[in-house]
């Protein structure tokens, strides 16, 4: 009888805290420029979400790759970000950008659009990958592909 109790009791709990629906992916939004060095340039961004569920998560990033202007120089690097449970929340997403890669992409015409994009003071950037959300063995790939232009 006591352990048809505490079975009941455990079945309870995990029902009432399940997982009803996936995390709402709202935008990436918040591009800017951090800094910028003759050896690097960061730029940084915000991932939102909503989560409707009891129970958070985890959320990390998945080769998300940062093109600027039609060229990939860098990739995102993010920790696993701790989801909350009923919120909405953001994931900042940090990029750095080595001044070297430029100069490696000119065959392509990088280093010719990224004078022309300072003489302008504005360049297109580009994030595009998938961001991963795990809970209790349960996961949702969120594909990210934002492009926005920034004014330096």
């Amino acid at each position: 009888m006591k352990n048809r109790i505490i079975f009941g009791f455990i079945i309870l709990l995990i029902s009432s805290c399940s997982v009803k629906k996936k995390p709402v992916f709202i935008k990436v939004d918040d591009v800017k420029v951090v800094s910028l060095k003759l050896d690097t340039i960061r730029l940084s961004a915000n991932a939102y979400f909503k989560n409707p569920n009891d129970i958070g998560g985890k959320i990390s990033t998945d080769e998300i790759k940062v093109i600027v202007n039609g060229a990939e120089l860098a990739q995102v690097s993010s920790e696993e970000f701790k989801v909350p449970a009923r919120q909405e929340f953001a994931i900042p997403l940090k990029v750095v950008i080595p001044s070297n890669r430029i100069f490696e992409n000119n065959k392509n015409g990088i280093l010719g659009g990224l004078l022309n994009t300072f003489l302008n003071k504005s360049i297109k950037v580009q994030f595009k990958g998938d961001l991963k959300y795990k809970v209790l063995g349960f996961s949702k790939v969120y594909p990210i592909d934002k492009i926005e232009e920034i004014k330096l």
